[in-house]
């Protein structure tokens, strides 16, 4: 099985063959000028809360919005991880709050584009668009989206899911959830970097995770192929 954190998806459905790699490429660039243009520069943010429950970070983040400014969960990372996103003030009450709540950490990052929030609508509609002109094929590995935590079943939910994901929350930990529920009990990182792997650790102790940063980490991925290993 497979599945991509966010920009990852793309990834993940070029490695099922229901993408093409050229494809992915234009897609990509579209999806982040898009994104770019979707909001006034500065006007977005979007800040990380670590040790408080989803239901609680949810919570706040209704607190901290207003009539004309918003903030919301956009990426849930991890078991007390959480990524919000929306307008710059409504995102700077909502770590006050974090903090107040007793947050172990609520602190901006530093993006260019609050991701995964409603104020990318305008991107989300113009990449429609842009979806529509691409040949999308059934995935020939399963491919689970970020925005459902199913299955892709054909191209017109791959062009759904793409054009949600947009605007709606990253269920990062609920996709690693699915896999363990699925039988997966080893999971690979296909980066330059081994965030993911360090995400999936808290999520699931049990899981076997092989980031592919470097050379010694790609043989050690190799290894595990050379022995047969199933259900990666």
């Amino acid at each position: 099985m497979l599945a991509g954190h966010s920009l990852g998806e793309y990834t993940a459905l070029v490695c099922a063959n229901a993408l093409t790699f050229a494809d992915a490429i234009k897609l990509v660039a579209a999806r982040g000028r898009y994104m770019q243009e979707a909001v006034t520069e500065g006007s977005g943010a979007m800040a990380a809360i670590v040790g408080l429950e989803d239901a609680t970070v949810l919570a706040l983040c209704q607190q901290a919005k207003s009539a004309d400014e918003i903030a919301s969960p956009a990426n849930y990372n991890s078991l007390g991880q959480v990524v919000v996103a929306g307008h710059r003030a409504a995102v700077e009450r909502t770590i006050q709050l974090a903090k107040d709540q007793g947050a172990k950490l609520a602190m901006f990052i530093p993006v260019s584009v609050p991701s995964h929030c409603e104020l990318m609508r305008p991107a989300a509609q113009r990449l429609m668009t842009q979806l529509a002109t691409v040949a999308l094929q059934q995935p020939q590995i399963p491919v689970v989206s970020n925005v459902d935590v199913s299955i892709y079943s054909d191209a017109q939910s791959i062009r759904d899911g793409l054009v949600r994901q947009l605007y709606s929350p990253v269920r990062w930990v609920e996709t690693i959830q699915y896999f363990v529920n699925k039988g997966i009990t080893t999971i690979v990182e296909c980066g330059p970097n081994k965030i993911l792997t360090g995400l999936n650790k808290r999520i699931d102790k049990r899981l076997e995770l092989f980031p592919t940063l470097d050379r010694v980490h790609l043989e050690a991925v190799f290894k595990l192929e050379n022995e047969g290993a199933r259900n990666v």
